[in-house]
């Protein structure tokens, strides 16, 4: 993978390496908060290279039908740093157009700072209304799934927070904490935190 020095430093990016959901990692402190980090599903998706992602804004995407309102909602979530959820008109490198479900969401550091930008991309069919309704349905009866403890801890997790910060949060221990988002992965049959994130918002938590 490609990207800055700091690529490695929170779970979240190193988790997304082998995790076939394709997904990227972009940094907010660099103008234009460019892509630093992509993994092999989201060349395969796009079709562009690595080489010609990484350094761009994730709007090289955009093109003719794009809906220019979803792509005011996911700036303005950015802005506001919070997690967004949206199905958008994107195109791949030769131009041909997909319905990408785009789950865009803040990563802060020990010190809640906001640190990067995660954003994950599922291709839809073009008839996607009744798979999106599945979708939430399918995370909401997984989600309950979860003790109450375990949600917390996923709602935690979705909002970009670390196991120092969710300890600290909850007054539990960091080792429990990790223990208890072991079990929440396993519960959710989710093989990264990352995927555990969309499962997350599609549920609307």
């Amino acid at each position: 993978m490609n990207g800055a020095g700091r690529q490695d430093d929170h779970p979240v990016i190193r988790s997304i390496r082998n995790s076939p959901v394709a997904s990227v990692v972009s940094d907010p402190w660099q103008p234009e908060n460019p892509i630093i980090v992509a993994n092999d599903a989201f060349s395969a998706l796009t079709g562009y290279r690595r080489d010609e992602i990484v350094g761009r804004n994730c709007k090289f995407l955009a093109g003719e039908h794009t809906e220019p309102w979803l792509t005011h909602r996911i700036k303005d979530s950015i802005a506001r740093h919070q997690p967004v959820l949206v199905e958008i008109m994107n195109y791949k490198r030769d131009r041909t157009p997909f319905r990408n479900a785009v789950l865009v969401v803040p990563l802060f550091d020990e010190h809640d700072r906001l640190q990067y930008f995660l954003g994950s991309q599922v291709e839809l069919p073009f008839d996607a209304l009744a798979c999106s309704q599945t979708r939430h349905e399918r995370a909401v009866s997984m989600v309950k799934r979860l003790s109450r403890r375990q949600r917390e801890i996923l709602q935690l997790v979705a909002d970009g927070r670390r196991s120092k910060q969710i300890a600290w949060t909850l007054h539990l221990s960091e080792e429990t904490v990790k223990m208890h988002r072991s079990l929440m992965l396993a519960k959710l049959d989710s093989a990264t935190t990352a995927d555990a994130v969309r499962i997350a918002v599609e549920a609307g938590l």
